[in-house]
């Protein structure tokens, strides 16, 4: 599947030259609500999922893509208010959790809790991929890894590209000054098979198009 991940102007050049992809830990994404989506009025099940998320985050991360990348909030939220890149990824369909928004919490079961109960797993699931529907413009898809090796230099993690994180696109933000030159050195020989364009707002709706004219991106 092509999928897209939006960033900053510093950061999107940096990953494309380093050949990688930040991943993020579970405890500082930008939901609160993140692995606890499910509702409980006993709260001993709250701090069981609470306790089950920070045990999550010490073992996985996850990289965050959306399915398309016309909407002009997402480039607001995660790639600096359209001065940073999206880039397009080819991901293997079965390394993808597609998120699910719901406008409810989950309800659960204090039985589902016990980590051998045989119903616990699809309870999970359920879990790390249900978000609010206040959510829904990310059309968010999730691919869950499990935490490695730590860089020294930044003390984050990262996802190196391959055939399973395959970049296949970069999109220069609309009011990115991100010229072809600064995205052609840093892609250096993947520059045969990643197609590089800049986008525009649309003119006729409230959406982030292609940029046709060549002119217009130097």
């Amino acid at each position: 599947m092509r999928v897209y991940h939006f960033l900053r102007h510093q950061h999107g050049l940096s990953n494309i030259r380093e050949r990688h992809l930040k991943i993020a830990t579970i405890n500082a994404l930008n939901d609160p609500f993140e692995m606890i989506a499910a509702a409980s009025p006993n709260a001993a099940v709250r701090a069981a999922l609470l306790r089950t998320r920070d045990e999550m985050d010490r073992h996985f991360g996850l990289l965050c893509f959306s399915r398309a990348w016309h909407n002009p909030v997402q480039w607001a939220h995660y790639a600096e208010s359209h001065r940073g890149l999206c880039l397009g990824f080819d991901v293997p369909d079965a390394m993808l959790t597609p998120v699910r928004y719901s406008r409810t919490r989950l309800t659960i079961d204090p039985a589902i809790v016990d980590a051998s109960a045989t119903s616990a797993e699809a309870f999970m699931t359920d879990l790390i991929s249900t978000k609010s529907s206040h959510w829904r413009y990310e059309n968010e898809v999730r691919c869950f890894v499990r935490l490695e090796d730590r860089d020294p230099a930044t003390g984050h993690y990262f996802a190196d590209f391959s055939d399973a994180l395959a970049l296949r696109e970069v999109i220069v933000g609309a009011l990115s000054d991100i010229s072809r030159a600064d995205v052609a050195e840093a892609l250096g020989t993947l520059a045969h098979g990643v197609r590089s364009r800049r986008a525009r707002l649309a003119f006729r709706s409230f959406k982030v198009v292609m940029q046709r004219r060549r002119s217009m991106w130097l």
